[in-house]
């Protein structure tokens, strides 16, 4: 075998590592741990209705603070 078809061939196993990698760090129980580490930061959130209307007047504020853009206008 050349040199070069040897190069391919370790290129060819990387690839097929790097492509193959999460399923092989699932069977290797590599990726069950993450898992569980990511949730255990979760946390729940309840919905208050107060939260919701200052939301909705944040927003409107937001939008009637925006630059707005009138192509009629006579430019100075």
């Amino acid at each position: 075998m050349s040199v070069i078809a040897l190069v391919m061939l370790a290129a060819a196993v990387v690839l097929l590592g790097v492509a193959e990698w999460p399923r092989l760090s699932q069977r290797l129980g590599l990726q069950k741990r993450a898992r569980a580490r990511k949730r255990s930061h979760l946390r729940v959130v309840d919905n208050d209705p107060d939260d919701s209307d200052e939301f909705a007047k944040a927003v409107e504020r937001d939008l009637a603070n925006l630059p707005t853009y009138d192509p009629r206008a006579k430019r100075d």
